[in-house]
């Protein structure tokens, strides 16, 4: 099913004097246009945290394993004097192919939460592996899981869960995505539904939901038990419609602007903080705004206006 544009929330907006006081704003590679963990269209890492900082953000996710330096005690010198703290690693994996391919997925978990672990992050970040491509846009496999493959999904995730709870001391937040199996209401919900709530909490990505046709604020209502961790996102209704009805694959379509900067895209972030709010726990909400590739200049000035944007919020 081909997802739609989301409607707006009906809820009110937060009053910008209104603390949120749960809530740590952050920021990551990825707002500075990097994907890769090395990429000459990308910024060098030393740019990325001088900007970060300079741009007024005090957390930071590690980004592609690679990119920033993989030796804590150096990473904790550059960060610790930038004022910087790490929320956060990422890993991609293919978990709905079953049992052969977790000695693989585990090898760069285990990379990935060895180094989250040394910076004082208590969070990994999981995102299933792409359907098509995100460059070339060629079909990889089918967009679709079967019941055997959904069983792999779940049963795996909460193998991974536990392994990474009771090696590392971290909590993994699956992380619906575009272009993943993981990625419309029905789907997340399915997924939700079928996982231990002990061993797996969900990121919820504000844009990607959106892009995938969700609505966050809903979601944080339905599932508020089942967040464990936020990024701060926007999509352009207006790329959005025009990439999905041509069926856009996710990286051309960042490209053509489908994300976008606060406040001038959907969902409404102010409703969808004050529902992150009134969970009554501390939540990091990491803003990402996907830019692959960009030119060197921009993220900067963006990064700063979102973080004064998210402060007129509470944030």
């Amino acid at each position: 099913m081909t997802p739609t544009p989301p409607q707006s929330s009906p809820l009110p907006s937060l009053s910008p004097s209104s603390p949120l006081s749960r809530i740590r704003i952050g920021s990551a590679p990825d707002s500075w246009g990097v994907w890769f963990p090395d990429d000459p269209r990308q910024v060098p890492w030393e740019r990325f945290l001088d900007e970060v900082a300079r741009a007024g953000y005090a957390w930071i996710e590690l980004g592609p394993y690679g990119y920033l330096p993989t030796d804590p005690a150096r990473l904790t010198e550059e960060t610790e004097r930038r004022g910087l703290r790490v929320s956060a690693g990422t890993v991609f994996t293919g978990l709905h192919h079953g049992p052969a391919v977790w000695d693989r997925t585990w090898a760069q978990v285990a990379d990935n939460a060895e180094l989250a672990r040394a910076m004082g992050a208590e969070h990994l970040v999981v995102i299933p592996s792409f359907w098509r491509d995100d460059k070339t846009g060629e079909v990889l496999e089918d967009r679709t899981l079967t019941a055997a493959q959904w069983r792999d999904l779940t049963a795996l995730t909460e193998r991974l869960g536990r392994e990474v709870r009771d090696r590392y001391g971290l909590r993994i937040v699956v992380h619906p995505h575009a272009d993943t199996h993981l990625d419309t209401e029905e789907n997340v919900a399915r997924f939700l539904d079928a996982t231990d709530p002990g061993l797996v909490a969900l990121c919820l990505d504000t844009g990607h939901y959106a892009y995938c046709g969700g609505d966050s604020v809903k979601l944080i209502e339905t599932y508020g038990e089942r967040i464990g961790y936020l990024h701060l996102k926007q999509v352009d209704p207006e790329v959005l419609a025009r990439v999905v009805a041509d069926e856009v694959p996710f990286g051309p379509a960042v490209a053509q602007g489908v994300m976008c900067e606060p406040p001038v895209g959907v969902p409404a972030l102010e409703p969808v903080l004050a529902a992150a709010q009134a969970l009554g726990v501390e939540l990091f909400a990491i803003v990402e705004q996907d830019m692959y590739p960009c030119p060197p200049d921009k993220p900067y000035p963006i990064a700063a206006r979102t973080r004064r944007f998210l402060r007129s919020c509470g944030a």
